[in-house]
Formats: structure tokens, C-alpha cells, sequence
């Protein structure tokens, strides 16, 4: 009897698994990549920005002499400020105060009432997503172009000089505030507690990470390259506590800066030099200014 060989003609089911490593390591390797990419940008927006929306309450009173001011920016929203007049008038100047990366403008109003007190009229304001300001922030183009409307606002339609005009940038602000004052005329800049790059930050925050993959974050931040650029007085200060960006990277920005520079760093104050250094700090700024518009 002739024995019958039975052939499996049903095609064999596909298994990635069953595939050469060195496919499924091509195959692997840009959905890491991809995976990487979106956690990084993720990271750096979480550590970036904090913004505090408006809320309804006391917070929200307005200073003695201040208004409400909204500005249209570059993409039609609105951004909100308060503008404080100073106590005596004329003012010696006009400050545009550029905030910290956290919370909203009702967390500098007391800065806007001190340096109100001294003799100048100041614009405190909120970015896109902050407080009550439209829209949301993004990156640092909507930073730096909420800060220009800002300029704009008060050279334009309120006539302020800018050789009577001081642009001050804290922490995160002084990226938006070196930013404006490399490009337009200012009388004076102040910076406090400023970055040097979003590189140098994300040396401090991830010291595990390769230079080379700082290109994958969305934000720049090129403050020690752009202060170069400012052709006014600048006043750099930090503190040597400070726990949130080194005391380094302000040394570097007034490494960076033209002459005339003044540096002053706080012994053991930490990131807010207002509340640290007190009625002294307060006399320095003053001081800086008064200097500034005698140039």
C-alpha cells in the first residue's frame, strides 16, 4: 500500500518577533527616537512655564495710582498689565517689568508699588496664558513678542522716550527683556537672576543628559549671545543661594554684556533678590537708573 504525504499549503502567519534582530533594532530605534523627542518637549514645557490664570479675589485690586492696560499682540490676542504712576511726578523714568516664569502679575505688584515709590512709573503685564491675558503660551517667539507689544504700547501710544525707558527682566522675564533690549532702544537694562542659555539650564537640570540632545528642545534662550547685542547701561544681579539658575550663568551674562556693566551679586540671596537684599537692593536699582539716564 503507497503511503500518502500530506502537504500544508496554508501560509505561515507573519510574527515580528520571528523577524532578524537587526530588522526589529531598524524598526525600533525611530519610534524610541520619536518617543524621546515628544518627552523631552513635554519636559522642558512642564519646566518652563507655570502660568497662574485669573482668578477672581483680592489679589486682583489694583495698586494706588495703577490702571488697567491690554495690549493687542503680534497674533491679535490680548495681553493684560498694570500700569503704576509713580508717586511723584514727573517720573524719573518708566520700567517695563518682564516676570518670572510663575504665577501672574498680581505676584510682582508689590515690586510695581516700591519702585512707584522711588519715583517711576511702571507697566507690570502678564504673557499669553498668564493671568488675565488671552491665548496660551507656547515658546519663547511668544514670549519675546508679547514683551515687543509691550515696548510698542508704551512708546507709541503713551509717548514714553526710550531713552527714559528701563526694561527689567526677572528669572524666566529676562529672556523677553534682553531679548527686546538687544533689538530696540532702551535707556537701561536690568536682570535679575537671569539665564544664560536653555542649554546651560538643562546642564543644571539634567546633568545625565549629552549636549547634543539640548538641539532637540524647542526653547533656545541664547541670552548670554543676544546681551552682547545691547548697546544701553546694563545692571546684572544674582544671588549666590540662588536654587534655581547658578549664580555662574549671571556671571556670564555680564561676561557677555558691553561696557557700561555693572554686576552686584547678593551673598546667600536666593532667587528673589527683592524679598532677599531688602531696602538696600531697592537703593541699588534706584541708583543704577538715576546713573543710567545721565548717559
Amino acid at each position: 500500500m503507497q503511503e500518502k504525504r500530506i502537504i500544508n499549503t496554508t501560509p505561515k502567519r507573519f510574527s515580528f518577533f520571528h523577524l532578524p534582530r537587526w530588522i526589529r533594532i531598524m524598526i525600533y530605534l525611530p519610534l524610541v527616537a520619536v518617543l524621546l523627542f515628544l518627552g523631552l518637549r513635554r519636559l522642558e514645557f512642564m519646566m518652563t512655564y507655570h502660568p497662574l490664570r485669573y482668578v477672581p479675589g483680592p489679589d486682583w485690586t489694583l495698586p494706588a495710582n495703577g490702571e488697567d492696560v491690554w495690549v493687542t499682540v503680534a497674533n491679535g490676542e490680548r495681553a493684560h498689565g498694570w500700569f503704576v504712576r509713580s508717586s511723584a511726578q514727573p517720573a524719573v523714568a518708566t520700567v517695563m517689568y518682564c516676570h518670572g516664569n510663575g504665577g501672574n502679575l498680581t505676584n510682582v505688584a508689590w515690586v510695581a508699588e516700591h519702585l512707584s515709590a522711588r519715583g517711576f512709573d511702571i507697566l507690570i503685564f502678564d504673557y499669553r496664558g498668564y493671568g488675565r491675558s488671552d491665548g496660551r503660551i507656547t515658546d519663547e517667539w511668544g514670549l519675546y513678542a508679547d514683551a515687543e507689544a509691550i515696548y510698542d504700547h508704551l512708546t507709541r501710544e503713551r509717548g514714553v522716550l526710550p531713552e527714559r525707558l528701563v526694561i527689567f527682566g526677572q528669572s524666566l522675564g529676562s529672556t523677553a527683556a534682553i531679548d527686546v533690549a538687544s533689538r530696540r532702544q532702551c535707556a537701561a537694562l536690568v536682570v535679575e537672576s537671569g539665564l544664560s542659555s536653555a542649554s546651560d539650564m538643562g546642564a543644571v537640570a539634567f546633568p545625565w543628559l549629552p549636549r547634543f540632545l539640548h538641539s532637540l528642545a524647542k526653547n533656545r534662550f541664547e541670552s548670554s549671545r543676544k546681551i552682547a547685542e545691547v548697546k544701553c547701561p546694563v545692571l546684572v544681579t544674582h544671588g549666590t543661594n540662588d536654587p534655581v539658575i547658578p549664580v555662574e550663568q549671571g556671571r556670564k551674562l555680564y561676561e557677555s554684556a558691553r561696557d557700561p556693566k555693572r554686576l552686584v551679586i547678593i551673598e546667600g540671596g536666593d532667587h528673589n533678590l527683592f524679598g532677599n537684599g531688602g531696602r538696600e537692593y531697592l537703593t541699588t536699582i534706584t541708583e543704577f537708573i538715576h546713573e543710567a539716564m545721565k548717559l
